[in-house]
């Protein structure tokens, strides 16, 4: 007599088994932020070049200050 081998159902996940809505799915992947143009940077790096008076030296750490600012939001 030859064994018989067990038939297990697998079932969908429940997202694809239930979701009928009409919305579009998500690709499962976390949300990236949107990056700041150049020109958001370049506006807030200018704001904090004039918040800090104005001087000469520091505009590279203004970039990149403005730079992580507007990433973080």
């Amino acid at each position: 007599m030859a064994k018989r081998k067990s038939q297990t159902k697998v079932d969908p996940p429940p997202s694809e088994a239930t979701d009928t809505s009409t919305k579009p799915r998500s690709s499962g992947r976390a949300k990236r932020s949107v990056e700041p143009s150049h020109d958001d940077i370049r506006r807030r790096a200018y704001e904090r070049y004039l918040e800090r008076g104005g001087g000469p030296g520091s505009e590279f750490d203004d970039w990149l200050q403005a730079e992580q600012e507007l990433r973080r939001k």
